[in-house]
């Protein structure tokens, strides 16, 4: 049976908030060592890192460490948008096969890879990855496209280092191995996590089939331009719709087409980043080959407030780590501690902790992508 523990210090020196939180840690697994620790550090801590996380390795000699810099902190329900803060995430998992692996990007006569993945054998599948990755040197969305069609099944959850904002500046920790490119993680197999991404929006109007497309230009929904069909939803909308589609608007595409209906978690979000009057086709962040269904969505607080709340609605977990993005927090909501707070309302007390991205990882529709303004959370049972 797992055991859990998390922990949150805004003490300003790096030793200290090591002791604070390995020390809580220690406490509430009554002295066992665990088997799984991740770690979150503020922009505040980059410089002192290494240090940090070689003390924590001393203090809980846990199988596997991972963790990263970020710009803001989440433990103890709270979102630490300003100030030094250090969390962590320890777990007992005496049952679970747990896989390090650093990743990084190799130039080969061939062309770039990814090379540091580990041989894996039938008994981690099937299996979660939880992944943290460095924006500026790693490619994670090809890296996941290449995952979602060799390892099927795999559900990758976690998100980007947020503390830089250029490359060199981020820190991440895999066991001894302080690095400031490529990509960390673990595979946990043998042990309960379920996933849940909340991307922040909701449908607005009807589905379409794109019968027309040309890899990021959409030309026709259901036989007629796109921007007409765009028209149509404006004129249909209510003042306040009208209002949300003037400040953002996005294009949800259906992953799974084989589901008979579609509803939330089931459109991968992308942005809708301009259009064609002369041809009627719109531009999207993402290839949509002819054939898919998409519906347009749109973003807010209170889009995002739903969301997260309809998605763990019915939840239950022992523990959480949670991904959120680096737009989201105040400046989206307009209070604190939104995305941890809803997280602590809904599943109870339960050990939490993470941080927010420069991208978020997680699975929709059975496939894992990179995302944006999303709050990615893994729950562990």
């Amino acid at each position: 049976m797992g055991r859990f523990a998390s922990a949150l210090s805004r003490h300003p020196v790096a030793s200290h908030a090591v002791g604070e939180t390995a020390g809580a840690a220690i406490e509430a697994l009554d002295a066992e060592d665990p088997d799984l620790v991740v770690c979150f550090a503020s922009p505040h801590f980059v410089g002192a890192f290494d240090d940090m996380t070689n003390a924590l390795r001393n203090l809980l000699s846990p199988r596997v460490l991972v963790g990263m810099t970020v710009v803001a902190v989440i433990g103890a329900g709270q979102e630490i948008e300003e100030g030094p803060a250090f969390s962590l995430f320890a777990a007992r998992l005496p049952s679970a096969r747990l896989t390090p692996l650093h990743l990084d990007v190799e130039r080969t006569p061939d062309g770039a890879a990814i090379v540091g993945w580990p041989e894996l054998d039938e008994q981690d599948a099937p299996a979660t990855l939880v992944l943290l990755g460095d924006p500026f040197s790693f490619p994670v969305d090809a890296l996941l496209r290449r995952l979602n069609v060799d390892r099927p099944g795999l559900a990758v959850i976690g998100g980007m280092a947020s503390a830089a904002r250029g490359p060199g500046g981020n820190r991440m920790v895999v066991d001894d191995s302080v690095v400031d490119r490529g990509a960390v993680g673990v595979m946990l197999s043998g042990t309960g996590v379920d996933t849940v991404v909340s991307q922040g929006c909701r449908p607005i109007g009807n589905p379409y089939v794109v019968t027309e497309s040309d890899e990021h230009l959409v030309g026709q929904l259901a036989g007629r331009p796109a921007l007409e069909r765009l028209r149509e939803l404006a004129a249909s909308s209510t003042d306040e719709e009208r209002a949300l589609l003037q400040q953002g608007l996005h294009l949800g595409v259906v992953v799974d087409e084989h589901r008979a209906d579609f509803g939330r978690g089931d459109f991968l979000v992308r942005n809708l980043v301009g259009g064609d009057r002369e041809t009627g086709a719109i531009a999207v962040g993402e290839e949509i080959p002819i054939g898919r269904t998409v519906q347009f969505h749109v973003r807010d607080a209170a889009a995002a407030d739903e969301d997260l709340r309809a998605l763990l609605a019915g939840e239950h977990a022992e523990a959480a780590l949670l991904f959120t993005c680096n737009g989201r927090g105040r400046r989206l909501f307009g209070v604190a501690d939104h995305d941890a707070g809803v997280l602590a309302e809904l599943l109870g007390p339960v050990p939490a902790a993470g941080g927010f991205c420069a991208g978020e990882i997680g699975p929709v529709g059975g496939q894992s992508f990179l995302h944006g303004f999303t709050a990615s959370v893994a729950l562990f049972h």
